[in-house]
């Protein structure tokens, strides 16, 4: 009940934007496939770079390549997240223009959890790692991997989903 009043209020919002995007004419393979593949990028490049260059920092024993992969996933982990969370309006959007349900699928669950999870990742970064503490970096790193792992899983369930509908 109450996510169908959730439903009811999203759909509410999303529902003009996507009507005035549908006047635009886009071609229905970039509505369709659009998403998918400008995320799969996003997610198969950067993602795994991101995580590659931060585990890479982190496990180095030569000092200066660590602090230069440290550098690198800093650089990189901020950018990781807006496009994520851009990605993850536009595939709702995308969801609603196509006239589809969000809440029912796998899909918009695994893109939720993956923005949670990089926000928390931010914030245990932006904390300083609550003064520098081994236990959150540990954490962070963790959870970072794991993300990218639900980020994966993610492109699986959207490229099963593109394809059903």
């Amino acid at each position: 009940m109450v996510m169908e009043a959730v439903r009811a209020i999203l759909i509410s919002y999303l529902e003009p934007i996507a009507a005035w995007f549908r006047t635009l004419g886009f071609p229905e393979p970039i509505i369709h496939w659009g998403h998918p593949l400008m995320m799969g990028i996003v997610i198969f490049v950067l993602g795994s770079f991101t995580a590659w260059v931060g585990w890479q920092g982190r496990i180095s024993q030569d000092t200066e390549i660590s602090i230069k992969n440290r550098r690198s996933h800093r650089k990189l982990a901020p950018w990781l997240f807006l496009f994520i969370s851009l990605g993850y309006t536009g595939g709702v959007l995308s969801l609603v223009m196509q006239e589809q349900s969000i809440f029912e699928s796998p899909h918009f669950w695994t893109g939720s959890l993956v923005v949670f999870l990089l926000a928390l990742n931010g914030f245990i970064s932006a904390t300083k790692f609550g003064g520098n503490k081994e236990a959150l970096k540990t954490t962070h790193a963790y959870l970072g991997s794991f993300a990218v792992l639900i980020m994966f899983i993610h492109a699986f369930l959207g490229l099963s989903l593109g394809l059903s509908i």
